[in-house]
């Protein structure tokens, strides 16, 4: 009797203890279950008809933290902060680099398309797009990226895609951008449109590019929002021109190679592009920049799938705090992507790719690109980033050179950077291509921050 009673006197004691550890502290209210910050489309959409657009930028940054935090299997450190401090950040960052950014949320629910647009003076302005329903705008995105991805394709075959898309998420805002002198868009996407490349929307006479800097973020909440100081920074570029299980990429040493020239640079190749290789080098000196040209995949399925290929191994997603950048890179760079457009898992992989890596931003392709366009990409953004005042506005000038057939692999400026350097024959062989199709530069994308 004696041990049944001091039985149950140890398990009310137990239960004693787990109530006492699990109140708030000091009047704090209880951390919310991550399981409970899922977001719901009916809440968010009775929210929106009450006319609550701060309350529904609320639960799309609570609910994208989620999602992000389930695909990476951990918990994302952020402090979620009211639509009126996101404002403020977006005023200040405007006062530090003389550029203007707002953030455009879109997101497809069942039967209607939800746009929110928040300006740096805190207003907030809400479109609900009716005819744009879930399978229009699948439809409509996949058209789009089927018509991009064809090097061959003609305008004719992207262009009606994207004129649709702009009408959906820029037209009803353009007069708001206008008035605001906007010169960045930040995009916060959700499923089937994290993949559809924002810069070559159009508006029937240029495209979006044309007009506006774009980067896109997984949520505002989860950004490191301190605007960059790249001039005087040092680049740390590693990469492969062979694997034992993937493609080669031949252009790699000439990439590399051209980097060093424009950047004081520090390269590894080959056997030296390893995981503790750019661990020992980041110990030595907090490069602001890493470069790293290689394969980089983002896959449907589990996090595990998609990975960064090094030299002896890929590096899975759910792997990239092994890179341990920290103090904070302030810019991540991979030239050899390729994503599985459409797919949702693999565009929550792509969409996270700076958080998860630990960098303020990331520079990625959503398709592999030729390797003379690469080339001639990374070049220009390079030079571009010395003088230009944000990351993005760097990679929107190389972009305009691309679509306005200023920029070729024969661009003096090019040739001059590549002079004594081994160019391999399929760089060699795109001497005279026109890179303003879409397929050359739409693809580029600035993930995170984009200052």
């Amino acid at each position: 009797m004696k041990h049944y009673l001091r039985s149950i006197l140890l398990f009310i004691l137990a239960i004693g203890c787990v109530l006492w550890f699990s109140l708030p502290l000091w009047g704090q209210p209880a951390p919310t279950p991550i399981s409970a910050l899922r977001l719901y489309p009916r809440q968010l959409k009775a929210t929106l008809d009450r006319g609550n657009i701060s309350g529904a930028v609320h639960l799309l940054e609570q609910g994208w933290k989620t999602n992000f935090d389930e695909y990476y299997q951990r918990s994302i450190k952020a402090q979620l902060v009211p639509p009126s401090q996101i404002a403020q950040s977006l005023t200040q960052t405007a006062r530090l680099t003389g550029k203007r950014s707002a953030l455009i949320y879109a997101i497809s629910i069942p039967d209607q398309l939800e746009v929110i647009l928040l300006l740096p003076n805190g207003r907030l302005i809400h479109h609900r797009q009716t005819a744009a329903t879930p399978e229009a705008v699948k439809k409509t995105t996949d058209n789009f990226r089927m018509g991009l991805v064809d090097v061959n394709s003609r305008p004719d075959e992207y262009l009606p895609a994207a004129q649709q898309l702009y009408q959906w998420l820029i037209a009803p805002l353009k007069s708001e951008l206008q008035n605001q002198k906007i010169d960045n868009l930040i995009f916060c996407l959700g499923k089937g449109l994290r993949s559809a490349p924002m810069a070559a929307l159009h508006d029937g006479s240029k495209f979006l590019i044309e007009t506006y800097g774009i980067s896109v973020i997984p949520a505002f909440n989860l950004l490191d929002r301190r605007p960059s100081d790249l001039s005087e920074g040092r680049v740390l570029a590693m990469g492969a021109s062979e694997f034992q299980q993937e493609s080669p990429l031949p252009a790699v040493p000439l990439e590399l190679g051209a980097i060093a020239r424009i950047w004081e640079t520090e390269v590894r190749l080959n056997e030296q592009f390893t995981v503790a290789q750019l661990q020992e080098q980041r110990s030595i000196y907090p490069f602001g920049i890493v470069h790293l040209a290689t394969h980089a995949t983002f896959e449907s399925g589990s996090v595990e799938n998609s990975y960064i290929q090094f030299w002896d191994r890929p590096l899975r997603l759910n792997q990239l705090q092994q890179l341990k950048l920290q103090p904070a890179v302030e810019l991540l760079v991979l030239s050899a992507c390729r994503t599985a457009v459409g797919d949702a898992s693999a565009e929550l992989g792509f969409a996270g790719l700076a958080i998860q890596s630990g960098a303020k931003a990331a520079l990625a392709s959503l398709w592999h690109i030729s390797d003379a366009t690469t080339i001639v990409a990374m070049i220009n953004f390079y030079e571009n980033l010395k003088t230009a005042p944000i990351k993005v506005e760097a990679l929107r000038q190389t972009q305009l050179a691309l679509l306005q057939n200023r920029l070729r692999l024969e661009s003096p400026s090019i040739q001059q950077t590549i002079r004594g350097i081994e160019v391999p024959e399929s760089v060699q062989e795109a001497i005279g291509d026109d890179l303003s199709h879409p397929y050359y530069w739409a693809g580029f994308t600035m993930i995170g921050n984009p200052w």
